[in-house]
């Protein structure tokens, strides 16, 4: 006999970790995203502070929304990287307009962020690939994102093939690679 699937009407719980009000709030956005930044970021519960829903539109309004991980922000907006083959960069393309959510649930806070993703510049982008591990920017050349993979094993064979292609440690950043800044046009903290 197959379990009972639980109702999610039941799942409802109490939010009591503290009120919002405007006196709470810095009157700089990025100031404020920054505090609650950086809770997240000393809350070992929250798993993955920098994750963020990016959601999309396509060219028949539809919406799509994925996760994403935040590598910079500033004042000049929010940073992340992506393949600019992907469904997400074609979106970006054809409507730059984008939203951004943090879904800081142990702390019973999100804040989103709605605004207009450009691409920013290959310098800052080179700059960003050679910092991270040589596994990462080999699998930058393996990813096909939003393509289907037909097995594991092929991807393992294209590792292994990139391996083999950048043996001496060099491994240069894919042109199709890069990152996205969303300057920001509104922002909604909850809590």
């Amino acid at each position: 006999m197959p379990e009972q699937t639980p109702n999610p009407r039941d799942q409802r719980r109490s939010y009591e970790r503290g009120a919002l009000s405007r006196e709470n709030l810095d009157p700089d956005p990025v100031v404020q995203f920054r505090a609650w930044f950086t809770d997240a970021t000393e809350t070992p519960e929250v798993i993955e502070p920098n994750a963020m829903t990016l959601s999309t539109v396509d060219v028949e309004g539809q919406p799509n929304s994925r996760t994403v991980l935040l590598k910079a922000f500033d004042e000049r907006g929010f940073v992340f990287f992506t393949n600019y083959e992907s469904r997400k960069a074609a979106e970006i393309a054809a409507n730059p307009k984008v939203a951004l959510l943090f879904p800081w649930i142990a702390l019973e806070r999100q804040a989103k962020i709605q605004g207009t993703a450009e691409k920013i510049s290959r310098t800052e982008t080179v700059k960003y690939f050679l910092s991270r591990p040589v596994g990462h920017r080999l699998g930058a050349w393996v990813s096909n994102q939003s393509s289907v993979v037909s097995s594991k094993s092929l991807l393992l064979t294209k590792l292994d093939e990139m391996k083999r292609k950048f043996a001496d440690g060099e491994v240069p950043l894919p042109s199709f690679w890069g990152g996205y800044r969303v300057r920001p046009r509104l922002f909604e903290f909850w809590q």
